[in-house]
């Protein structure tokens, strides 16, 4: 790591050029150096985009998840998904898209959907990330829904590399 900093988990973002190419695997294969532990990267791919070709991305997922990648579903609930295929899907996290957070205070229909996805994704074993989290109102209601994780600018706005390389640094400093 530079400078002697460990790197926290980080996703990337898969695009539907990246995914769809014949090659995929291959790339993220010479990416990331693998050593003895997990890699501590999670790939996140919309819903939409891993509905598209279904057998063949189950295929790539488990090639990398194989690999110690971990293996998100980004904005899930805004495309069509397969309950079938959900839990087919080698994937170890949901991540609620914003606009249900966003609404779900004031809206009782996005409120259940919201609590069902959690529900669901627990019975399948996965992890839950709400996105969009701006509000500490919003933040309690998804632990009382038991969410498992949150973002949004309640915890932080983007961070440019210099200033998260300070923030690691000041982290490795901190005692545990």
């Amino acid at each position: 790591a530079p400078r002697g900093l460990l790197a926290p988990r980080i996703a990337v973002n898969v695009s539907p050029l990246q995914l769809r190419r014949r090659d995929f695997v291959e790339r993220v294969r010479e990416a990331v150096v693998l050593d003895q532990a997990a890699p501590g990267i999670d790939l996140e791919i919309t819903e939409t985009l891993i509905m598209e070709d279904i057998e063949d991305n189950i295929v790539k997922l488990r090639e990398l998840h194989a690999m110690g990648l971990s293996i998100a579903i980004d904005d899930f609930g805004t495309g069509y998904s397969s309950l079938r295929y959900l839990a087919k899907l080698p994937v170890q996290t949901l991540k609620i898209d914003r606009a249900f957070v966003i609404t779900m205070l004031g809206d009782a229909d996005t409120m259940t959907l919201v609590s069902t996805v959690i529900a669901l994704a627990h019975s399948l074993r996965l992890k839950v990330v709400a996105e969009g989290v701006d509000a500490e109102e919003q933040a309690a209601v998804l632990h009382a829904l038991q969410c498992d994780e949150m973002q949004g600018f309640l915890f932080s706005r983007p961070v440019p590399l210099p200033d998260v390389q300070q923030m690691l640094m000041a982290g490795a400093a901190a005692p545990l």
